[in-house]
C-alpha cells in the first residue's frame, strides 16, 4: 500500500482521485491550499504527491521547489495549463511527471504506477479478478479467458475492469462514464454502449459466453449466474 498526498483546491477533483486511490488500496490524504500541503509533505513521509499547480496560498511550483530543497518525493503536477513552458517549468522545478486537466482517471494511475515503481516505492496490489472464465489481471494491464489472451484498448480495459469489480451489481451510464472517461467527460452517454460492443465482440462472440448483461432501463453489468 502506498501513502499518497492530494494538493488540490478543487473538492470534486481532489475526492474523485482521492476514491480510486482508495479503491485500488491505497492510503491518502489531502490538503486544499500550497501552504498546508507544502506543511504535510515535509512532515510526513510521503510515497507519492499529486500536486495542483494554481493553488491557494502558495502556487504549485513554488510548494515543489520547497518540498525539493528538503525531499525526494516523487511528484506529479496536475494542472489546466497545456502550454510547453509550463511544463517544462514544472519538470525544471522537480516535478516526476505532468498531467493536464481534464485528465483521464487510468491515464492517471499509470503514470502513478510507474512514478511509484521508478523510485522503489510500494505500488499499487497486485490483483487479478475471475469471473467464469474471464480473468483480469490489474498489475499486467492484461486479460484472459481460459488460456486465451485478449488484446483491449485502454478504455475497453477500464470499463471491463468496474464491471467486473462490481460484478453482480449493475451500474449506470453515468456511473460508468464517470469511472472510465472521467468526472468531466462531455461527450455522449452512447460512448459506453459502443465499448460495451467492443467488449461483447472481443470476448462474448468469440469464445461463445454472455459476460455482460443489459438491464434495459438502467444500465450493464457482470452476472455470474449467467455465465
Amino acid at each position: 500500500m502506498s501513502k499518497i498526498l492530494i494538493v488540490e483546491d478543487e473538492p470534486q477533483i481532489a475526492r474523485f482521485v482521492e476514491l480510486e486511490l482508495i479503491h485500488e488500496g491505497n492510503s491518502v490524504e489531502k490538503a486544499e491550499d500550497g501552504r498546508t500541503g507544502l506543511d504535510m509533505a515535509l512532515a510526513t513521509d510521503y510515497d507519492l504527491i499529486l500536486l495542483d499547480v494554481m493553488l491557494p496560498g502558495l502556487n504549485g511550483l513554488e510548494v515543489l521547489r520547497r518540498i525539493r530543497s528538503h525531499k525526494e518525493t516523487p511528484v506529479i503536477l496536475l494542472t489546466a495549463r497545456d502550454a510547453v513552458m509550463d511544463k517544462v517549468s514544472g519538470l525544471d522545478a522537480g516535478a516526476d511527471d505532468y498531467i493536464t486537466k481534464p485528465f483521464a482517471i487510468e491515464e492517471l494511475l499509470a503514470r502513478i504506477r510507474v512514478a511509484l515503481k521508478r523510485h522503489g516505492a510500494a505500488s499499487f496490489s497486485t490483483r487479478q479478478i475471475t469471473v467464469g472464465t474471464v480473468m483480469i489481471d490489474l498489475d499486467r494491464h492484461e486479460v484472459q479467458v481460459g488460456d486465451q489472451p485478449v488484446e483491449l484498448t485502454n478504455y475497453e480495459f477500464e470499463l471491463l475492469r468496474i464491471l467486473m469489480e462490481n460484478k453482480n451489481i449493475v451500474l449506470d451510464r453515468d456511473h460508468l462514464i464517470n469511472e472510465v472517461w472521467g468526472y468531466d467527460f462531455d461527450g455522449e452517454t452512447n460512448a459506453v454502449d459502443v465499448y460495451i460492443r467492443h467488449l461483447r465482440t472481443k470476448i462474448d462472440d468469440r469464445f461463445g459466453i454472455k459476460l455482460i448483461q443489459t438491464v434495459r432501463g438502467v444500465g450493464y453489468a457482470i452476472k455470474e449466474d449467467c455465465l
